[in-house]
């Protein structure tokens, strides 16, 4: 492959953090989402533990990841944060997890 490519890993959590579960039809919808704009996505779904402290409150999260590998162009970059933003808006967080990187595929 020529082009330069992008990843982006997303962490998404099971549970809010009142402790109710994300409703699994609310995750498939996030990565469907994903694949509608970038035409691929891999979700991971063996669970990662985060734990993260914020104003003295020590939270503990599970979370699954997707994995996204798209063209290295602006307009993905900002698609992703539009994404982040709505997803942490959704799910009730403080903050949602997002990096990006390039790769090379051979």
């Amino acid at each position: 492959m020529n082009s330069k490519l992008r990843r982006f890993e997303i962490l998404l959590p099971l549970q809010f953090n009142d402790g109710r579960d994300v409703p699994p039809e609310w995750l498939a919808e996030a990565v469907l989402e994903i694949v509608e704009h970038f035409d691929a996505a891999s979700y991971e779904t063996q669970k990662v533990e985060g734990h993260c402290r914020h104003q003295g409150v020590l939270y503990r999260d599970n979370l699954v990841k997707i994995v996204i590998d798209a063209l290295d162009e602006e307009s993905n970059r900002d698609w992703m944060r539009e994404y982040k933003k709505r997803w942490k808006q959704k799910l009730e967080q403080l903050d949602l997890w997002l990096v990006s990187y390039t790769i090379d595929v051979d």
